[in-house]
């Protein structure tokens, strides 16, 4: 029966028919009312069927698929569109998952099999680390290829702080991690305290020294640890392994290997190696990767030199100054050797013994004052005046002199001897022989001004000898521009060695050049280079300049060896050697008070001269003349040297001309 609720209508299902058709739905008409509850099932087993509305128009409800029905084998059939829309998507997905596929395995295409070498390269030069490796700085030697200065294999050691926190011990025995515990495994193999090391490798610095010039094995040691941070860096110690020898000569180098002093200095771009590269790869903490990547370029040794020096000429040279230095109380001097035919300074010595080794803890000796400090000569610059008299055709050996103590010249100036006497009756040779300041006056007053000027120029004074060692001094002359303006004493003083000033290297070249025939040879200390591939080259010869004509140098020399014969340099005597010299005391002025230097510098042998050797003390105490306390060192070194340079005796005797009339 068919009933209303609330103006809606609903139809009352029926029960199915055992095996029969379900019976065919109710005609209705509109929608079910909100709020019209939805009729219980009948009883167990049977399903409540909801009445559809029928579509408008009077079609009949579509029919359920077949197997249709909770207890039938299909599902409900989906709408078209939906099924087109699902097979949309899988087909998109589908895509999209190959393109995604396509990408990766494009990338991979392109990162393994095309750019795979330059992406590996670029990812390990990521890991790799390049020093630069100095080359070693090349040898110095001495005449007879000692060694005085070398190069030797070190190591230097640097932290990165903050890597060096990264390590972690491992092992046995056992220490902390961190910097504490790189410091207990390093501080032995460095000769330092856990403590002090400690305190090196902690900070932000991305490198910093804790060790420099390490020995090889330690450097080994240390590398075997592959501490995180720890770099060992090979570099070239400079070391002298004869001390203070020639040490004022060679000089030394600074820290980084850079020439300071002597010719470490002058000849440093020359000695400086080229340097090389070395490139490896190194992990995340700093250490070295084992088989790891690694190439470079060796670094090249720089040229070597060869000196002039005789080492063993140069040790009895500084022992013979410093033992003259102390006897006598002097503050400071020089021993200068000079091969007279050659210009080879054989030995250069100067006070004060300079280790290169520990330069600060030298005896406080200048280096190579004996190029670079002046003084004036003194009576040892009479022999200038005589050579140009006598090359001027003024005088004779035995043109004679009546000398007085003192005498004043045609201007007004007076001068005086060091020793009161009465008239001397002395010849040219005579006046050198007993060095006398009036005599020499005398004779010297006939040059005329600029000659004066001319032979002191040619003889090298007021311009350096250009000795390849740094900081040469060209001495003091006045220009002959200036030489009016000069007051009048000066113009006289110059004859007699004062009123000027001159190095220990220039004083010793113009004996050189007298015993050499007149010819100044330019002093040299280089005899030649090696180049790092063993190649050998001599030092280009020296400059000469003819200074005085063969005759005037002879005649110069003769004379010169009555003054150790019968003046007053018969302290310079060698036993078996005929010797030539002369005597100088002069006063100078350091550091605003007056002093005194006293010297001697001779030729030996007189015969066939060979060498040139000069000796100046500066304020001495015990004595103020050069005869006195330089000849004897003079005698010393002379004699030492013509034994090693193998000079056989004087054969001849020597023709002296008369010193008095």
């Amino acid at each position: 029966m068919t009933a209303r609720v609330g103006g809606s209508p609903r139809v009352q299902p029926r029960r199915p028919q055992t095996g029969g058709m379900p019976p065919q739905r109710a005609s209705t008409s509109g929608s079910r009312p909100a709020g019209t509850a939805r009729p219980a099932a009948a009883r167990a087993g049977s399903r409540t069927v909801d009445v559809l509305p029928r579509p408008r128009g009077g079609a009949a409800p579509a029919r359920r698929p077949a197997g249709g029905g909770l207890t039938g084998g299909g599902g409900p059939r989906r709408p078209a569109g939906v099924q087109a829309g699902s097979r949309g998507r899988m087909g998109f997905l589908t895509v999209l998952v190959l393109v995604v596929l396509l990408a990766f395995g494009g990338r991979l295409v392109w990162v393994q099999g095309i750019r795979g070498d330059e992406i590996a390269a670029q990812a390990r030069q990521q890991r790799l680390s390049s020093y630069e490796v100095l080359g070693a700085r090349g040898e110095i030697t001495d005449a007879e290829g000692r060694t005085l200065a070398a190069s030797v294999e070190r190591y230097d050691i640097a932290v990165n702080q903050k890597q060096v926190g990264e390590f972690r011990s491992t092992g046995t025995p056992a220490v902390p991690d961190g910097a504490a515990g790189v410091a207990e495994r390093l501080a032995p193999l460095l000769g330092m305290s856990a403590s002090e090391l400690g305190g090196m490798l902690v900070g932000d610095r991305d490198f910093k020294y804790i060790a420099k010039n390490v020995l090889p094995e330690v450097a080994r040691q240390i590398r075997a640890l592959r501490l995180p941070g720890i770099t060992v860096d090979k570099v070239a110690e400079r070391v002298y392994p004869n001390g203070d020898l020639a040490g004022n000569i060679v000089g030394f180098v600074n820290s980084n290997g850079v020439g300071l002093e002597g010719l470490e200095r002058s000849l440093d771009d020359r000695l400086t190696g080229s340097p090389g590269l070395e490139t490896y790869e190194r992990g995340r903490k700093g250490q070295p990767i084992p088989g790891g990547y690694s190439a470079g370029s060796p670094a090249q040794q720089g040229d070597s030199v060869q000196l002039t020096i005789l080492s063993d000429l140069q040790f009895k040279a500084q022992e013979a100054l410093e033992a003259a230095v102390a006897s006598t109380g002097s503050e400071g001097g020089t021993v200068v050797v000079i091969d007279t035919r050659t210009g080879e300074v054989l030995a250069l010595a100067d006070s004060g013994s300079v280790d290169p080794n520990n330069p600060g803890e030298s005896s406080g000796g200048s280096l190579a004052s004996s190029v670079s400090d002046v003084f004036e000569p003194g009576s040892t610059g009479k022999v200038i005046t005589m050579a140009a008299a006598l090359d001027a055709g003024l005088v004779t050996p035995l043109t004679q002199f009546e000398v007085p103590y003192t005498y004043t010249t045609e201007n007004g100036e007076t001068f005086k001897d060091s020793h009161e006497h009465g008239l001397l009756r002395l010849t040219t040779t005579g006046v050198l022989a007993e060095s006398s300041n009036t005599g020499t006056v005398m004779i010297g007053q006939q040059l005329p001004q600029q000659t004066r000027h001319d032979y002191l120029t040619r003889f090298g004074f007021g311009s350096r000898t250009g000795i390849e060692l740094p900081g040469e001094s060209p001495g003091i002359l006045r220009s002959w521009e200036t030489w009016d303006s000069w007051d009048r004493r000066s113009k006289f003083a110059v004859l007699f060695g004062q009123a000027v000033s001159v190095t220990a290297i220039q004083a010793t070249q113009v004996f050189a050049t007298i015993a050499n025939g007149g010819v100044r040879v330019q002093p040299h200390i280089i005899k030649g280079w090696t180049s790092a591939d063993g190649t050998y080259t001599p030092a280009p010869a020296p400059a000469t300049t003819q200074v005085v004509s063969p005759q005037t140098a002879a005649t110069v020399l003769s004379m010169m060896e009555s003054v150790v014969d019968d003046g007053t340099g018969s302290g310079a005597a060698i036993p078996g050697y005929r010797v030539a010299g002369k005597t100088g005391t002069a006063q100078n002025w350091v550091n605003g008070r007056q002093g005194i230097t006293a010297s001697f510098i001779g030729v030996a042998p007189v015969d066939s001269p060979r060498i040139a050797v000069s000796v100046v003390l500066h304020n001495p105490k015990t004595s103020i003349y050069g005869g006195t306390v330089a000849a004897p060192v003079f005698s010393d070194v002379a004699g030492f040297a013509l034994g090693e340079l193998g000079v056989p005796p004087s054969g001849s005797a020597p023709q002296l001309f008369p010193t008095t009339w």
